[in-house]
């Protein structure tokens, strides 16, 4: 079995929706408000300059990216304790640890990029699991690499967010998935009912590099900005077999590596032109009446009536265009007026009864099936039988957590009914736990019932 301990990261796609998400972009927004005063005042002006010349190429900004208040920024980004490792092994606790270790670690990026003989070094792959029970591929930069990184999409990300159309919400800062429900919403309830749901089959793994450097190069044209993200596209991918043993490197001439930290910005820059071809005058934004919505590679595509055209136009603008592939396993179109939902970053939108008996519907939106069922397991995992030699005070500390967090994200809409049946679900399974720890029925203090104890206890109802 592959090791997937440590292998989540914060930026991978497979996450990039629900609790992660969520706590990602409140962390990332934050950071950013709190990043030095130099820093914000180039950043600003930067995005400034960009909104204000929409066909200016900015062609100096290296020397920008390794000045040490920005490499010190995104060291804050991203030198976290407790992250995966790349392929050299090296930790922000190793860094930590040493006397001075921070100052000196960043000190010799500086020189390396101001002497411009700084190199990308291999990408580690490792895989985690996805729901369907295949493997998603995740490719994890050295700390090195990821401060360098974070350091260029400082530098960068105000330059493109000034680009970046309102349909866009993924990984972008003071933007989270709630704004794209509401976009949604929106849109259902001005009548555009039949939806495109597309799904991009392994968005991250083949974007063709050299199409997207075309697309850095309309804003970017600083060589050795551009000779960095070549240098991260192009690096080798090192992955180890099941006894642990490395495999020889491999190279593509497609992908950017999920995990890497500039990955969600390269992604972002790269399906722009399509929601920018969308809303041309020729685009389907004009001869459909369309509204496009995307979060990442998940996008719909609402109008009143969905025909062979609108589908003509979204593959052959993706799939001819810009090279990418669609699953058509996965895509479909929904008809919400036919009483058909639609699942979308962790919700259902549905067109529902009304429960006064009036004579309409009401358009509802709650947790869907998939994301009840992952919020389950989860449950069970941290309840299971490997779990009953752990405190009890310990297990409700960690399911509070999940729920605190799983609520916050799902209390959009009406989760009222699916708030009550993971509530009752996770004091059925804390209740088995109990049991499972005593070995036999656990005595709970005399006139208490379950609940009551459960609540003594701590544990959360949603």
């Amino acid at each position: 079995m592959r090791n997937y301990q440590n292998s989540m990261h914060p930026l991978d796609p497979q996450v990039y929706y629900g609790i992660s998400d969520r706590n990602y972009l409140d962390i990332h927004d934050v950071q950013m408000e709190l990043l030095p005063d130099k820093l914000h005042q180039l950043r600003w002006k930067l995005h400034q300059k960009a909104k204000n010349e929409p066909t200016f190429r900015f062609y100096a900004l290296y020397d920008r990216i390794y000045r040490p208040d920005v490499l010190e920024a995104a060291w804050k980004h991203v030198g976290k304790r407790g992250k995966a490792a790349g392929i050299d092994g090296v930790r922000a606790e190793d860094i930590l640890s040493r006397e001075d270790g921070v100052e000196n670690f960043l000190r010799e990026i500086h020189e390396e990029l101001r002497s411009k003989c700084y190199q990308a070094s291999p990408v580690k792959r490792v895989y985690i699991p996805k729901s369907d029970g295949s493997e998603r591929p995740l490719g994890i930069p050295t700390l090195k690499d990821r401060v360098v990184q974070m350091a260029v999409v400082l530098i960068l990300e105000p330059i493109f967010e000034s680009d970046f159309l309102d349909c866009s919400h993924g990984f972008r800062p003071k933007r989270k998935a709630h704004d794209a429900l509401d976009q949604i919403r929106d849109n259902l309830k001005a009548g555009r009912t039949s939806v495109y749901d597309a799904d991009l089959k392994g968005y991250f793994d083949t974007i063709p590099h050299d199409k997207l450097m075309v697309c850095v190069r309309m804003r970017v044209t600083d060589r050795s900005v551009l000779g960095l993200i070549r240098g991260w596209l192009r690096a080798p991918i090192i992955e180890c077999d099941d006894n642990g043993k490395q495999q020889p490197p491999t190279k593509s001439n497609k992908g950017t590596p999920q995990g890497g930290v500039i990955s969600p910005l390269l992604a972002n820059v790269y399906l722009h032109w399509f929601d920018k071809r969308f809303h041309r005058a020729n685009g389907p934004s004009h001869w459909a009446d369309a509204r496009l919505v995307r979060y990442a590679d998940d996008f719909v595509v609402l109008a009143r009536n969905q025909g062979v055209r609108m589908e003509e136009w979204i593959s052959g603008t993706l799939e001819d265009w810009l090279g990418l592939s669609i699953n058509r396993e996965k895509t479909s179109v929904v008809h919400l007026h036919r009483s058909e939902s639609l699942d979308f970053l962790g919700f259902t939108f549905r067109f529902d009864r009304d429960l006064k008996g009036r004579d309409w519907n009401y358009l509802n939106v709650m947790p869907s099936k998939k994301s009840l069922q992952k919020a389950r397991e989860s449950i069970r995992e941290k309840t299971g039988p490997s779990k009953c030699f752990k405190p009890s005070p310990m297990v409700v500390k960690d399911l509070n957590a999940f729920l605190r967090g799983w609520g916050a994200y799902f209390q959009y809409g009406y989760p009222r009914k699916a708030f009550r049946d993971l509530s009752c679900f996770t004091r059925n399974r804390m209740t088995t736990h109990l049991n499972r720890r005593s070995q036999r029925k656990y005595h709970r203090p005399k006139g208490m019932s379950d609940y009551q104890y459960l609540q003594k206890l701590g544990l959360l109802r949603l």
